[in-house]
């Protein structure tokens, strides 16, 4: 879809751009001041802590909360219009459906309801989980649940899907079949995803973007090859002479000490010096050290900043 357009917006644009973005509730502010972009056809893994604002985010991308600060736009609108409802699937983890429907009329609502409304890619994924088009949603299990709830916001052909961690609840078998599925139909047909997770190690095989946040801040958001080639892992001794001085010369994100042997994950300045070991660290070890170190400064690469139109190597 790179170069072209989708619903009258260009497919080089951002689906998602917060500016100044903020939800305050009465115990205080569940998201604050955060500024990014997710450029379209990506698969976006949104990454923190329980109570970190990943939810409240999702939950005004989706235009069922309601913003205290700041703006977010879908393809160009506000999130709050119908034009951005038109073109957004919000899959939640609770994965809400009415539970005396038949998987029928599940599916009928859907097709009355969304006037891009896509049959066929409804039901094979129904079929592909060997669900019963008579049952009904009380008398499935999670997994086929999820499996037509999935249906149901794949049908609609969105622009943009958001997965609330939808398939936490799932055995593995049956969350990676459905991952996979979920995976082939965005990429055929050029969708842009945003998804959480808490599982670290589905985000870094599923997504080729970031956006990571901890106690309502951003903290990381853009590609995650540009993110991890900005970093590098490296052991040294603290007993080498100008050993601080030498690690002062880089933003030090995460830094453990084992007797005189030191390992740091740090955002480099500048080159490093020829006796520390380095490696290029993964990107699980990049996020958590990220969440475990709220004071360091935030990292984000030009496509991922709101009001830019530069893309390239890491800031």
């Amino acid at each position: 879809m790179a170069g072209g357009t989708r619903g009258g917006y260009h497919a080089d644009g951002p689906a998602i751009e917060a500016d100044g973005l903020g939800k305050r509730y009465r115990r205080g502010w569940a998201l604050r001041d955060c500024s990014f972009r997710v450029p379209a056809g990506r698969i976006c893994g949104l990454v923190g802590p329980n109570g970190a604002g990943k939810s409240t985010l999702m939950g005004m991308a989706a235009n069922l909360i309601q913003p205290t600060a700041g703006s977010l736009r879908v393809f160009g609108d506000d999130s709050r219009t119908a034009a951005a409802a038109r073109r957004t699937s919000f899959l939640a983890q609770h994965k809400p459906l009415f539970r005396r429907f038949t998987v029928n009329e599940i599916l009928r609502m859907g097709r009355e309801l969304n006037p891009g409304w896509d049959q066929r890619a409804a039901e094979d994924i129904i079929r592909a989980g060997n669900v019963p088009f008579t049952a009904r949603i009380n008398t499935l299990s999670g997994g086929q649940r999820t499996r037509v709830a999935a249906a149901l916001a794949l049908g609609k052909r969105p622009d943009l899907l958001i997965l609330d961690e939808p398939m936490a609840d799932l055995d593995p078998l049956v969350r990676q079949e459905l991952t996979q599925t979920l995976a082939e139909d965005v990429a055929a047909n050029g969708t842009t995803v945003l998804m959480s997770s808490h599982l670290l190690s589905e985000v870094e095989d599923v997504c080729d973007y970031l956006v990571v946040i901890a106690e309502g801040r951003l903290r990381l958001a853009g590609e995650v090859d540009e993110l991890i080639a900005a970093h590098t892992e490296v052991t040294g001794t603290r007993t080498d002479p100008g050993h601080t001085a030498e690690l002062a010369r880089h933003i030090v994100i995460k830094q453990s000490v084992q007797g005189d042997t030191f390992t740091a994950i740090v955002r480099r300045t500048g080159p490093t010096p020829p006796h520390w070991n380095t490696t290029v660290p993964g990107a699980e070890d990049l996020m958590m050290a990220y969440l475990r170190s709220p004071e360091s400064p935030a990292l984000l690469t030009p496509s991922a900043q709101a009001g830019s139109d530069v893309r390239g190597v890491a800031a």
